[in-house]
């Protein structure tokens, strides 16, 4: 019997549980999954044999090295920083590890070791990264096996509310870690466009974002994410003239997230007294330290839409205490976004990824556009949850059953990876759409 362990019952984890859990029925596999939540692993596992729950501070470090010892692989989908406590586990008993998360210098620094033991070490095995890889990778493979010489790479994803539960002024509701979304951007841009290589500091990311038509949506608009020229190199595209990877939002939330940066709610590092003030008095507080007293923030002219969007998150609110104790303005907005922006039960969310190729083949100039779109069904069984998750259940299963058998540490850029998880995830509804022109 194959064993299998997940840390983490988190909002990312509820389609992966579900995956898992019919593969244990399928498989008579038995799976463990590890949370500090026991509500959470009560309300996503349920009744089934074969599916267990353990309660796990992830600290304790005796019970999580006896979680590991067991199980013949390991899913992470706790918080990054805790990554490299898992890995350490699985390095010691020498158990293979997926995660959806960047490769940290942590985990980097096993590399070594991780070869040396034979293991496999699978990590941005999510959606971006992880579905944005493989995509890319295939692409990218069968044009320049077919002699291709690819000139400009734009991969544009983000995690967005789906139309028809679009109702507020920002187009957006969380459907991922909220302090992500506050934070989002906060590193800057590297990227390449037409042969130049371009920094954007975090302050200006969002001011003058360009759009992309996707079919059957309304436009939207995209800023770069973080340093896309460390993947030219993983994707053989150093001689490309762009390289760019982003993040896809609606117009409206870039235009008004340019403004929260500027009035500096975002701001982690100066610290507050919000103990028996509102939030309309923290915002004025927020405003006269930054010298913007008289400004149309302060004086609410509501014909401003960006006015709109800040009344909408609450914070023109007299009535509701903030009363978080000592804390930064990016923790007084992380709660108005939870409050105000969170996906109500039956809100849809919707995940869109574009894939835009130019290249030359045979004399010829080309363009292939790939693209994704994914609704979730309501706000557990979300389109952030199935791509995040299904990727890694699937790697998984194809490695307890030998179809994936390289070793070492890896992002998913290799064939042998790629090829059967799209082709799983196709099966099950997660594909691409193509046009080249």
């Amino acid at each position: 019997m194959k064993h299998l362990l997940l840390f983490g019952a988190g909002k990312s984890a509820t389609v992966l549980i579900g995956y898992l859990k019919q593969l244990a029925t399928d498989k008579h596999w038995q799976v463990i999954i590890a949370d500090a939540s026991e509500q959470a692993l009560l309300a996503k596992i349920g009744d089934h044999p074969l599916v267990k729950p353990a309660v796990l501070r992830i600290e304790n470090e005796a019970q999580r090295q006896s979680l590991v010892a067991a199980a013949d692989i390991v899913i992470s989908l706790l918080p990054p920083a805790l990554h490299v406590l898992v890995a350490r586990d699985c390095l010691a008993a020498g158990k293979n590890l997926l995660t959806a998360s960047y490769v940290s210098d942590d985990i980097r620094a096993m590399q070594k070791d991780i070869n040396a033991k034979k293991l496999l070490f699978l990590c941005e095995m999510g959606l971006d990264p992880g579905i944005d890889h493989m995509s890319a990778m295939q692409l990218i493979h069968r044009i320049t096996d077919q002699g291709g010489e690819i000139t400009s790479f734009q991969s544009h994803c983000g995690g967005l509310v789906a139309p028809e539960s679009d109702n507020n002024p920002w187009h957006y509701k969380i459907s991922w870690n909220p302090r992500n979304v506050v934070l989002a951007g906060k590193a800057g841009a590297v990227y390449k466009k037409d042969g130049v290589v371009v920094q954007q500091h975090y302050e200006e990311l969002f001011g003058h974002c360009a759009t992309i038509e996707v079919p059957g949506l309304a436009a939207l608009a995209y800023y770069p994410n973080r340093d896309s020229l460390q993947y030219a190199g993983l994707y053989q595209l150093d001689n490309a003239a762009t390289f760019m990877r982003t993040t896809l939002r609606y117009p409206a939330f870039c235009t008004g997230w340019q403004q929260v940066i500027e009035l500096g709610l975002t701001d982690e590092a100066t610290l507050y007294n919000t103990n028996g003030i509102s939030y309309h008095q923290f915002f004025m507080q927020l405003l006269a330290a930054r010298g913007l007293e008289k400004s149309r923030y302060a004086l609410q002219q509501c014909d401003d839409a960006v006015v709109q969007q800040l009344q909408f998150l609450g914070l023109y609110n007299r009535a509701t205490l903030v009363n978080k104790g000592t804390c930064s303005a990016a923790d007084v907005l992380q709660t108005l976004l939870e409050t105000k922006l969170s996906l109500q039960p039956n809100d849809k969310d919707m995940i869109v990824m574009v894939h835009e190729l130019e290249y030359l083949l045979q004399s010829q100039r080309r363009k292939t556009t790939a693209t994704l779109v994914v609704k979730g069904r309501n706000s557990s069984d979300t389109a952030m949850a199935t791509t995040v998750g299904l990727p890694l259940g699937i790697a998984a299963k194809l490695i307890l059953e030998e179809h994936i058998t390289v070793t070492g540490l890896h992002v998913p850029v290799l064939p042998e990876i790629y090829e059967p998880v799209l082709a799983a995830l196709q099966e099950l509804g997660v594909a691409f759409t193509e046009e080249t022109i």
